[in-house]
């Protein structure tokens, strides 16, 4: 018999689960998500979000509280009498009468490997700290934060130049994979979770503006994860004379180069750029106003030639 799934989520990594979910026959009786925001350039647009347009393309009654917390909405929530409620990347505080509510609990799929990385920023900060592996779980939702047993999960390798937007698209479809596996064990009564250990618990912070600026005086390995843990969004930057003119630099992928010098030395004509030790190549930037750009293509429109230094 198919579960009465209630699905709670917001962004582009949450839309695979909606989607599998949905094809494996479970009866999603409403979905979750945040507001529309404002977009557009003049930001006076209210866009709905990635999981909203894909719960209107399925048919999927749409809900879109700011908040849990009041009592009508816990019982608004209540009502839709749910087995379960699955929650991806949702954005929301979920009180204890709406985790309690669902007949099974709320089941979340989380992008690392628990009890590493709990918090907003998984990808990111499994890049940035240099982590070789990352991978998704499936856990029972308690009141700590990704403090909830595990069910099941999947480990994925970290490549040495991987970025987060290429991360982010393996984790988002181990997700949906995992999570429509964990319901089929829920259905069937065989799905068991282990309690997560304290030890080794980090918690992934938001990544915040100010600490986007590359620092030429880390070593090359540091400035590298911070390069590819930032790409494509936030993006990592920097400031470069071009044209006798002082610009911001986001630099979207690298690579570790050779050599040394003063940090922020142009080392050659590859863009390779020296660190407080070691040296980072610079495989693809974008100058603003302008689209991504390989390092070749970018230094034929951009006079940055050894000696230069960026800051």
């Amino acid at each position: 018999m198919a579960l009465r799934v209630i699905f709670m989520g917001t962004p582009d990594f949450s839309v695979p689960t909606l989607s599998a979910i949905a094809e494996a026959g479970h009866e999603i009786v409403a979905v979750y998500t945040q507001p529309p925001r404002a977009a557009g350039r003049r930001g006076l647009e209210l866009t709905p979000s990635p999981v909203q347009r894909e719960a209107e393309r399925l048919g999927i009654s749409v809900h879109v509280p700011t908040s849990l917390k009041s009592v009508e909405a816990q019982a608004e929530f209540e009502a839709l009498n749910a087995d379960v409620a699955v929650v991806v990347a949702y954005g929301l505080l979920l009180p204890k009468p709406v985790l309690d509510a669902p007949r099974f609990g709320c089941l979340n799929g989380h992008a690392s490997l628990l009890p590493r990385w709990r918090g907003a920023a998984p990808i990111q900060r499994a890049i940035m700290a240099g982590d070789t592996e990352t991978g998704v779980m499936v856990m029972r939702m308690e009141e700590g934060l990704d403090t909830g047993p595990v069910a099941t999960g999947e480990t994925v390798a970290i490549g040495p130049d991987m970025t987060a937007g290429e991360l982010h698209d393996r984790l988002m479809a181990s997700c949906a994979s995992l999570m429509v596996e964990a319901l089929a064990g829920l259905e069937a009564g065989s799905l068991t979770f282990t309690p997560q250990p304290d030890q080794g618990a980090i918690y992934a912070k938001k990544v915040e503006k100010a600490e986007t600026r590359v620092d030429w005086r880390l070593q090359a390995s540091t400035v590298h994860n911070h390069i590819r843990g930032l790409s494509p969004f936030p993006g990592a930057w920097c400031e470069a004379e071009i044209g006798g003119r002082v610009e911001r630099l986001k630099l979207l992928r690298s690579t570790l180069g050779e050599g040394r010098g003063e940090p922020g030395g142009i080392l050659d004509d590859r863009l390779t750029v020296a660190c407080g030790s070691g040296a980072v190549r610079l495989v693809e930037v974008q100058r603003a106003g302008s689209r991504p750009a390989s390092a070749s293509e970018f230094l034929r429109g951009a006079r940055l030639e050894k000696g230069m230094k960026l800051s």
